[in-house]
């Protein structure tokens, strides 16, 4: 088949073990980031299929409409980036791996705790005052005995409470009805109630997936009930928080602090972005799942889905009325 791989932004998945899978397709891996559909029309005018690089490109009803010979797309995750309508009348199957049970994204909870430990050491401003020659900018606070709220009940979570629970931190929980049920049932700490988990915590994090029924469910009477010491941190998705609470919040000094790896524009590169410049704010390129061992892993699953649709037997169909 005709593979085109996009937005291999560092060239990385060719050096990886995992690209041997793909020996004897014609690949094209694309290393630049296209929103222009007239580009990206004609950069995948002979594809057979297309790899996603998570949700960095959307798919949309037009750009699958001119691409004719285009017979599978593979990706990992959730798809709320692709029309999957369209490619379903335009006879294009999606094949996506979405986890469920066994491994951990490591990668993604690492990096939750390494803005739990910037944010709560202020380590950005540390590091920029002793680089400029000014040593000390502040104050910072120790995370053995303070509370950690962790919202889901997945994983990553779970993971994250392990590293908390190491450096000496309570942990509570705050979940959907089932998510609750399951914490309970695993003798996890659940709040008494929403508010209480937002008002009493020192640290939210949150780690849920987004589904319609999941965006926004950060709202501004979150963040109202968080104290003005309190550190938030979102590593999943930008479209879990209500439209513009998160920088009302930081305005409001409710909570005080904030530090995220993922933006509602993909990527941000405006400086002046009114969240991304705020000073209260710690940011990371959305790169949770940044890492050669994640990337192996996830376009492992990538790969064996487009050999398996090559063989004739595709596996993880989003939509297999579109395969015949």
């Amino acid at each position: 088949m005709r593979i085109h791989i996009l937005d291999d932004w560092f060239d990385t998945l060719r050096k990886l073990p995992s690209f041997r899978m793909l020996d004897g397709h014609d690949v094209q891996v694309w290393t630049d980031h296209v929103d222009d559909v007239n580009t990206l029309a004609d950069r995948l005018a002979d594809a057979d299929a297309v790899v996603l690089f998570r949700e960095r490109t959307k798919v949309t009803r037009e750009l699958v409409a001119r691409l004719p010979k285009l017979r599978v797309i593979s990706q990992r995750g959730v798809y709320p980036h692709i029309d999957i309508a369209a490619c379903s009348e335009h006879k294009v199957l999606v094949c996506s791996k979405i986890p469920s049970g066994g491994g951990t994204n490591h990668a993604a909870a690492e990096l939750t705790w390494a803005l739990i430990m910037a944010g709560m050491r202020d380590l950005p401003a540390q590091m920029a005052s002793v680089k400029a020659g000014n040593w000390q900018s502040g104050v910072g606070k120790t995370l053995n005995g303070r509370q950690l709220g962790l919202y889901g009940y997945g994983r990553i979570a779970k993971a994250v409470a392990g590293y908390a629970e190491a450096f000496g931190m309570r942990v509570v929980w705050w979940a959907s009805e089932e998510g609750r049920k399951r914490a309970a049932a695993d003798g996890r700490t659940l709040a008494s109630d929403r508010s209480s988990f937002f008002a009493d915590s020192d640290i939210i994090s949150v780690h849920v997936r987004l589904k319609p029924e999941t965006k926004g469910i950060i709202t501004a009477d979150d963040f109202a009930a968080m104290r003005s010491d309190a550190l938030f941190v979102n590593t999943s998705r930008a479209g879990l928080i209500a439209p513009g609470a998160l920088l009302a919040a930081l305005n409001a000094n409710h909570p005080g602090k904030a530090a995220i790896d993922v933006f509602d524009t993909e990527p941000l590169i405006d400086r002046n972005d009114p969240l991304l410049a705020h000073p209260n704010l710690i940011a990371t390129p959305h790169i949770g799942f940044v890492t050669e061992d994640e990337f192996d892993l996830q376009f492992s699953d990538i790969y064996e889905q487009l050999n398996a649709f090559a063989a004739g037997a595709p596996i993880h169909m989003a939509n297999p009325e579109a395969f015949s």
